[in-house]
């Protein structure tokens, strides 16, 4: 027989508390599974097995928004280890980040110690390191021809003053924002590839999802910014311009399916829009 608990046994059981229940209902995480004739909410212990689900993946480190796409029915277990696997690397990331602010106060310590110190020294020590960083993990990502044909691009696309406060949001831009970023934008590519391929209702509730996520993911990048959108916008029509073998990342998809998809995406992005 199912048993059920109101919220307050619930949150004790659990070991959270009760406003934390009533903000994961909200935000669409975990939901009640039924409600008492006086109004109470009733969770029971299927609940309780989401709920720990969720906490694992909190505790992981992962966003509300990417849990709640890793929960949703019918995704397939390989999206949990790839998330998981990138997690990692994002952390490890975030430790090598560490290490190189452990290195920049022994080198500051060193200069202290030899009476060399001053605040413009540390500023160098410390943007020296830093540039040594970027330029690093991004040949990770990037071979020498695609960060020549991204910055070819973006010359193309973005006003010297969008540069500019680009360079001004990006400034703490580490590598593990890029691995998060990359695993979002990923998960956005393959729902869309899929839900274009059924010809799924744009309207519906799940394309209304991803075009929710597409467009913040854009307001994120943008930062609202008019000039950055611009220029945004510009680089993806002249991206789409370019011959596929000069691309700094080729499709994975014919051209007809990447049409489709585009359409698909714009028709979905068209209605949520409206409904804002």
């Amino acid at each position: 027989m199912q048993r059920f608990y109101r919220s307050g046994q619930f949150a004790r059981k659990a070991a959270v508390s009760i406003r934390t229940l009533r903000y994961y209902d909200q935000e669409g995480l975990l939901s009640p599974s039924q409600y008492s004739e006086a109004g109470y909410r009733l969770y029971t212990d299927d609940d309780l097995v989401n709920l720990q689900q969720i906490l694992a993946l909190k505790y992981l480190g992962l966003s509300l928004d990417e849990i709640k796409a890793l929960l949703r029915p019918g995704r397939n277990p390989r999206s949990l280890q790839e998330v998981l696997v990138q997690q990692k690397e994002m952390m490890q990331a975030k430790r090598a980040q560490l290490d190189g602010i452990i290195h920049a106060l022994d080198e500051t310590t060193k200069l202290l110690h030899d009476s060399q110190c001053d605040w413009d020294s540390l500023v160098r020590v410390i943007q020296a390191i830093q540039m040594e960083q970027n330029k690093e993990w991004v040949k990770k990502y990037l071979t020498p021809e695609q960060q020549e044909q991204m910055k070819s691009l973006s010359e193309q696309s973005y006003s010297d003053e969008a540069h500019e406060r680009m360079a001004a949001r990006n400034i703490d831009w580490t590598e593990a924002d890029q691995e998060r970023a990359s695993g979002q934008w990923a998960s956005v590519y393959a729902d869309l590839a899929r839900l274009a391929a059924e010809n799924a209702d744009p309207a519906g509730v799940e394309a209304q999802d991803l075009a929710k996520r597409h467009s913040d993911l854009i307001a994120d990048f943008t930062g609202g910014d008019p000039q950055i959108s611009k220029g945004h916008n510009r680089w993806w029509k002249n991206h789409d311009a370019l011959p596929d073998a000069q691309k700094p990342f080729p499709s994975p998809y014919s051209q007809e399916e990447q049409k489709a998809q585009q359409a698909w995406m714009e028709r979905a992005l068209q209605i949520y829009r409206q409904r804002q």
